[in-house]
Order: structure tokens, then C-alpha cells, then sequence
């Protein structure tokens, strides 16, 4: 059952029963605040808390061949609206790579973008698909 708590009210003395004075000044008198019980329209309890989704942690590397030269590297997919792409670190070898937190089971298309201009698919992808672009995204499945 959820609560809601009305605010405290200030009603003028012109609404009350008291005299307003020569001056023109309203007294003001403060009504109690009260608590309400607030129930769905359709009378039934209000719905539980979402479940939380499980996930699973999906690496995404592109070798040092790929990304030669490169300053940044990010992925960007529909898992992020394709913005805000996620910076992947260089490593040792060369190659980038980062690693994200996507709700298991489900299916993503992606693709890497270099020095925030060049668009470059996973070599290790799953699958590749077609856009409508001309172009094919990386899929992987979480």
C-alpha cells in the first residue's frame, strides 16, 4: 500500500470565523496534515518491484591489424541507441578491447568506430547482418 502525504494548507481568515482587523492584515490559521491511504483505481495492489535482469559480461576486442594508428576506439550498438559509445582501452599487444555489462540471452548488433570516423566491424564476430546503409553490423549474443 503506498501513502501520500498532503501538505500542510494556510487558509485566510476571511474562510475562518475570525474578524479581520482594521489594518487590512489576514490572520491565517494552519490546517493538520494528514496521511492517505491511495489505492490503484483498479483495486488492486500496486505492482511489485521490477525483478532484476541477469547479464552477462560480453568482452569486445579488435586486434592491433584493425586499429592501427588509432587514437580512440569506441563500440557503439543498439545496446547503447548506437551514442555514447564505450571507450575501450589499449592493451599490451596492441589491440583494444573493453568489456560491458548486456541482459542475457538477448541478441546485439554493433559496430566500432575509430578516431570518431572510421567504422570497422568484430573480426570474431558471431554473425554480421545487413543495414539498411549498405553496410553489416557485428552481432553478438549475450
Amino acid at each position: 500500500m503506498t501513502t501520500k502525504k498532503v501538505t500542510t494548507k494556510t487558509v485566510a481568515a476571511e474562510q475562518l470565523d475570525t474578524p479581520i482587523k482594521a489594518t487590512k492584515q489576514a490572520k491565517t490559521q494552519t490546517i493538520a496534515t494528514v496521511e492517505k491511504a491511495i489505492t490503484p483505481a483498479s483495486g488492486k495492489k500496486a505492482a511489485a518491484a521490477p525483478k532484476s535482469v541477469p547479464t552477462s559480461k560480453v568482452t569486445f576486442t579488435l586486434p592491433k591489424e584493425a586499429v592501427e594508428q588509432a587514437e580512440t576506439v569506441a563500440v557503439l550498438g543498439d545496446f547503447n541507441n548506437w551514442q555514447n559509445g564505450v571507450t575501450l582501452k589499449k592493451q599490451k599487444d596492441g589491440s583494444y578491447a573493453a568489456s560491458i555489462e548486456l541482459e542475457k540471452g538477448r541478441t546485439y548488433e554493433y559496430r566500432f568506430l575509430i578516431n570518431g570516423e572510421k567504422w570497422e566491424n568484430a573480426w570474431n564476430a558471431e554473425a554480421y547482418k545487413p543495414t539498411p546503409f549498405g553496410a553489416f553490423n557485428s552481432v553478438v549474443t549475450a
